[in-house]
């Protein structure tokens, strides 16, 4: 597979070494001249086929042009950017690079954009080139080697710049959290089980000189974590609860980012279709994406007090698996009536994020999950659905995702309304809605909601991401970029402060 490296500045190869892709808004590389430019091209394409090329290009689509033999193109994005698209058109550059990827031993990639648009559209370069992998015939290439720069447009003449060495390292963090993000989702359970997804963890952990705090098996049930545990006690890999703790000197608030790590979902005994099991292995997105946004977070400086909590479990169908009408008590103290073994994510969010406000003693708290189907409708496939206790939580995370790339879209927040979708008579709560026509995806997010408790003075914040975790058969990385911009003014990397909301929504 492709390594891929951001670099401040390349220099100059010819073409046949090294095939390149310049890539950016159409408005932007019409300003470009010759000169800026011809390290990449020459001796190959010469002042004419690049200026006639240029004039192909349109403002209002996405078009690209192939300048020599199929090693060298410039690819030009639309300008359309609706209020609730991302400024930058990432998922424009993400699908135009796909179409435009070259072979050989080393290849680059030029992206042409605005200081605003670096973050968003680097990690949409890295979320080109996924790592997981088991083609027999690939395995025995060359991998190659992707070099990715970038030319910062400065004014209307076309002046421009280069990157600084401290986004350039902020970069290439983000890149290997998404890719390494992608690789965990991508790889099906017979391989990322719970205990290989630990191992991750440690992995990470490791690199950051953090240990992390695993409790597992039998353990959860002693120490009342009902939720984790009856999800994923019939499984032959155990379930567990992992949590990886950043506390820099100096920190005045504590953000806890909980993440759904259902390695697989069969839907237990209320089992799922044939047709509808497939793809199941990516239901681990929500804690893949945040054990990659912790990473990039504190590489990168973070200044606040930190936690990941990893919810991890597979949902398996055993003689000892959650039968409907069994009752759970959670972490919270809650009592929950299963009535359906196939709404599992809530109930391990619902221990993490009670977790988080007892024990982390958390100011604000984030969970993220491939929760619902129900999400796609809701917000569709590029889109995560936001559900928020405040406003300014709503708001910022809206931002942040329009600058990231990672884009989200708010839910209806209205638990007066429909928290009585769970309504029990024999415990506090059922684990699933009485009706699926009364938004199904904001009373999944009332559920886990519930149980960091309706009395909650931080800010919560609900990310279901099930839709926009993947394109085609393979992984996004989604969320990497998300949390990393929405948190982003606790870093101490420039480049996302720049992508950042106010921080006053915690």
């Amino acid at each position: 597979m492709a390594t891929v490296e951001f670099h401040k500045e390349l220099l100059p190869e010819d073409p046949i070494n090294r095939p390149c892709t310049i890539i950016g808004k159409t408005e932007y590389i019409k300003k470009l001249s010759y000169c800026t430019v011809s390290m990449f091209l020459e001796p190959r394409v010469n002042l004419q086929t690049w200026n006639l090329a240029v004039e192909r290009l349109s403002v209002s689509s996405n078009v690209s042009c192939n300048l020599w033999l199929d090693e060298v193109s410039v690819a030009g994005l639309s300008n359309v950017a609706s209020r609730h698209s991302a400024p930058s058109v990432a998922h424009f550059l993400a699908k135009m690079l796909l179409a435009e990827k070259k072979s050989g031993e080393q290849t680059a990639v030029v992206v042409v954009c605005r200081q605003s648009e670096v973050f968003a559209l680097g990690c949409a370069v890295a979320r080109c080139f996924p790592l997981y992998s088991r083609v027999t015939q690939q395995s025995k290439k060359t991998a190659s080697t992707v070099l990715v720069t970038f030319l910062v447009i400065q004014d209307t003449e076309g002046a421009t710049s280069a990157v600084t060495d401290e986004d350039i390292r902020c970069l290439n963090d983000a890149c290997k959290a998404i890719r390494f993000t992608q690789e965990i989702v991508d790889a099906p359970c017979n391989e990322m089980h719970t205990d290989a997804f630990l191992d991750r963890v440690r992995e990470v952990g490791g690199e950051l000189s953090i240990k992390p705090l695993i409790i597992q098996g039998e353990e959860l049930e002693i120490g009342g974590f009902g939720g984790i545990y009856g999800v994923g006690k019939a499984a032959i890999h155990q379930p567990a609860l992992a949590v990886l703790s950043h506390t820099p000197p100096g920190a005045t608030k504590t953000i806890c980012w909980v993440g759904k790590g259902i390695v697989y979902d069969t839907g237990g005994l209320s089992l799922k279709a044939p047709t509808s099991m497939p793809g199941m292995k990516r239901d681990c997105g929500g804690a893949a994406g945040i054990l990659g946004a912790f990473y990039v977070a504190v590489k990168q400086g973070f200044t606040q007090n930190l936690h990941a909590v990893f919810c991890l479990a597979e949902n398996a169908v055993g003689p000892v698996a959650t039968r409907p009408d069994d009752i759970h008590k959670l972490y919270s103290g809650k009592t929950v009536e299963i009535n359906n073994t196939d709404a599992e994510g809530r109930l391990v969010l619902g221990d993490g994020v009670a977790y988080a406000r007892k024990d982390l003693k958390a100011d604000c708290v984030l969970d993220m999950a491939t929760l619902t189907g129900a999400q796609g409708i809701s917000t569709g496939k590029h889109h995560a659905a936001v559900l928020c206790n405040t406003e300014e939580g709503e708001k910022a995370a809206v931002q942040a995702g329009r600058q990231s790339g990672d884009m989200t879209f708010p839910l209806v927040y209205c638990p007066e309304l429909h928290f009585s979708e769970f309504n029990s008579v024999v415990a506090d709560m059922k684990n699933s809605v009485a009706s699926r026509d009364n938004a199904q995806s904001s009373c999944a997010g009332l559920f886990i909601g519930a149980h960091l408790g309706t009395d909650y003075e931080g800010t919560w914040i609900h990310v279901d991401m099930a839709a926009p975790v993947y394109s085609g058969e393979r992984a996004t990385g989604y969320g990497v970029a998300l949390l990393s911009a929405l948190f982003g003014k606790c870093s101490g990397s420039s480049l996302l402060n720049t992508v950042a909301p106010p921080m006053d929504f915690f």
